[in-house]
């Protein structure tokens, strides 16, 4: 089973390893020292404090819904380019960059616009997955 050093635990987290030292030395996230010093923190338990985390960063603020799409990210719009049928929005989630092509009466209806927080929902019948080299 894997284990992560503190700054990698951060860097998959998406927060500063000053956070993930909080978080340890709280309990919130478990972690074992080294002889040495040095912290790490063990890959099924990384994986599972980030799916906790994860759960309550998605929803919509104010409203609900019932969707059968368990890719959510949570951001906020950053670009929106417009034409008589399409629109391609472009979302910052974190460090991730997501670009979606919607229908113009969509960006009308919901008020998507620059500085707008949203959830971008992704179902895809096809999803690579690499491991870092």
């Amino acid at each position: 089973m894997p284990s992560y050093s503190i700054g990698q635990a951060a860097g998959l987290l998406c927060v500063s390893p000053e956070t993930v030292r909080r978080w340890a030395d709280a309990g919130r996230l478990p972690s074992r020292r080294a002889p040495d010093g040095t912290r790490s923190v063990d890959g099924a338990a990384l994986a599972a404090f980030a799916t906790q985390r994860a759960a309550g960063l998605h929803p919509v603020a104010g409203r609900t819904a019932a969707t059968s799409v368990r890719n959510a990210f949570a951001g906020i719009v950053t670009g929106v380019r417009v034409d008589e049928v399409a629109a391609l929005v472009e979302i910052q989630s974190g460090p991730h960059r997501i670009v979606s092509v919607v229908t113009r009466e969509s960006v009308e209806e919901l008020g998507i616009a620059v500085g707008v927080s949203v959830t971008a929902r992704v179902k895809s019948t096809e999803v690579h997955v690499d491991l870092p080299l």
